[in-house]
């Protein structure tokens, strides 16, 4: 499982537009991506920030859905959203680091981490962290 949150902010006077765009990008999701586990969109009281929690079979799907999505996720930052940041929780395949490296400088904010410690009985830990 690959797992990211994706956190963005809604340009001020444009909600509705967003939210129209949000159900544009959920309908590619549901149609064509064959690999997304969760795309669930959560926005705030006051409706200037949204975050998205995504799982994919794996750190590939995250791929395929940004081309599905690719389109409409670019309009909704060129008219309703900004300040994108997006958080992995695990390391990225090969294939998406060079899929990263040919993004435009500064189109997104992208973070990393890796598990220690977890609920499971046994947990894959990726690297160990003294006590």
């Amino acid at each position: 499982m690959f797992e990211v949150t994706a956190r963005l902010k809604v340009r001020e006077g444009q909600l509705e537009g967003f939210k129209q765009q949000a159900a544009e990008m959920m309908r590619a999701t549901k149609e064509l991506d064959t690999k997304t586990v969760r795309y669930d969109w959560f926005l705030s009281d006051d409706g200037t920030e949204c975050e998205v929690r995504e799982s994919y079979a794996d750190a590939d799907a995250l791929i395929e859905h940004s081309r599905h999505i690719g389109e409409a996720r670019n309009r909704l930052f060129r008219d309703f959203a900004y300040g994108h940041t997006v958080t992995f929780y695990a390391q990225p395949s090969p294939a998406l680091t060079e899929a990263l490296k040919a993004m435009p400088p500064g189109a997104v904010s992208l973070k990393q981490f890796s598990l220690f410690q977890a609920l499971e009985a046994d947990p894959e830990v990726v690297e160990e962290v003294p006590a």
